[in-house]
């Protein structure tokens, strides 16, 4: 019984797929899996005997690969991101390169730093893609966290899209970032996604490149409500199953994606989008606002309203200023400083230059409104304007190649309605698959 209804699942979430693809026949769709796929070292057997991992049965973690690979295989999706990839294990390593690369994939594997034992795999179908460079990041921080960069080429059937000497070209990245085990930690994921947006900026610019739409896989760690959404959100980039469903922020609750070792459940699983037609934001300045935005979160957990909470920042200073001798002590206070994973001192002297808006050396009531109190997040909208009935952008401006969501599925569906099945044992994730249509949109430039 268990095994039919498993087949039955992904057989729902494979037909919403196939005929989202067969619907837009008139145009090609690539489509993009993430999954983080539960590492043996970290699957626990019983609850009586927390050490007893599946990693010490052959027979269970042998098994359940295979059916995470025949899945994965049957579906064929065109890019395929795995998070807590046993790269410890030789023998599952060439399980999945051999199943892969004979289903016409290529592979990249990364593993965390320090011997973890786990780590990422990135597939691409040789059917849609050239790859034309693949990095490795290492974030050498807290948590041994990694990720991957891959620079693709689209090739045929996507030639109709192609305009003039336009390459249709992609960066795709697959990470796993840090688990928050406590509040102190939430800074140290907000640097790991600077550090990859950083890195993606950088090796854009080393090579000179346009616009071009960029895929963020993975095992975020986070939901809908954290700082790290909030500031991809103001950096353009949209998630593409909330946008499919036409969900918004406030749609948090309405699907699942993970149950962790606390027995909670919660959405962390995410295909992020950033097409070549959203204005940005400059990535220091997003970082800048997304700090503040932490500090006054901080703030407020404490209770302080506003004149209370600049009243602490301005301690015991006789003036109606804050000084930056004052800031330094509130930040640490707040525990953003202080400590191995905190701000360092140039990270808060860049704050400190937010802040202070004229420059004078001090921060008054109505700078600390604007900069610490008040500050917003972009609102980025998910839908694509301005479309022709056919998918392509009517404008003048330089054109470039991005992409519309058609459709995203969650595996299994149970947890597109905020559930989580218990005969469910592929994981403790569900996977996502998103389809993406290519079409020609308007470069844009950093605001």
């Amino acid at each position: 019984m268990r095994t039919k209804m498993k087949g039955r699942i992904s057989r729902i979430g494979s037909y919403a797929i196939s005929s989202s693809i067969r619907d837009h026949q008139q145009q090609p769709c690539i489509t993009c899996t993430t999954f983080n796929i539960l590492a043996p070292i970290y699957k626990r057997l019983s609850n009586e005997d927390q050490n007893f991992r599946e990693s010490d049965c052959r027979t269970y973690w042998f098994g359940r690969n295979q059916r995470i690979l025949d899945w994965l295989l049957y579906e064929r999706s065109s890019i395929i991101c795995l998070q807590e990839f046993w790269v410890g294990n030789e023998e599952l390593v060439d399980m999945y390169e051999k199943r892969l690369s004979d289903a016409g994939y290529v592979n990249f594997k990364l593993a965390r730093t320090n011997n973890r034992g786990d780590g990422l795999l990135t597939a691409v179908h040789k059917d849609y893609f050239r790859v034309v460079n693949y990095r490795d990041l290492l974030f050498n921080d807290f948590g041994d966290r990694v990720a991957q960069l891959l620079h693709v080429e689209l090739i045929d059937p996507f030639s109709q899209c192609r305009n003039g000497d336009l390459r249709q070209e992609i960066l795709i990245v697959n990470t796993h970032l840090l688990f928050p085990h406590d509040s102190s930690l939430s800074l140290v994921r907000l640097h790991q996604v600077y550090k990859i947006l950083q890195h993606v900026e950088s090796y854009q610019k080393e090579h000179n490149l346009k616009p071009i739409p960029i895929i963020l896989c993975g095992d975020w760690n986070g939901s809908k409500r954290g700082h790290v959404y909030k500031f991809l959100r103001s950096q353009g980039f949209v998630s593409s199953y909330d946008t499919a469903h036409q969900y918004t922020d406030a749609d948090a609750h309405k699907w699942v994606s993970h149950r962790n070792h606390r027995g909670n459940i919660c959405g962390v699983d995410f295909i992020w989008l950033l097409n070549p037609n959203k204005y940005r934001k400059l990535l220091k300045a997003s970082w800048s606002e997304a700090v503040f935005g932490m500090f006054k979160c901080l703030l407020r957990r404490a209770s302080l309203t506003e004149t209370d909470a600049f009243a602490f920042l301005k301690a015991d200073n006789d003036g109606n200023y804050i000084t930056y001798s004052g800031f330094c002590e509130a930040l640490e206070q707040l525990n953003l400083t202080g400590h191995k994973h905190g701000l360092a001192d140039e990270e808060t002297k860049d704050l400190w230059v937010q802040a202070d808006i004229d420059g004078n050396g001090v921060v008054d009531y109505k700078e600390f409104q604007q900069r610490i109190w008040k500050t917003t997040w972009s609102d980025q909208r998910n839908d694509l304007n301005d479309e022709d009935e056919d998918g392509f952008v009517k404008s003048s401006l330089e054109q470039t190649i991005g992409f519309s969501v058609k459709n995203a599925v969650l595996f299994p569906p149970e947890v597109e309605k905020g559930r989580w099945p218990e005969n469910y044992s592929l994981s403790d994730h569900a996977r996502l698959t998103v389809v993406f249509s290519p079409i020609r949109m308007p470069c844009s430039r950093l605001s």
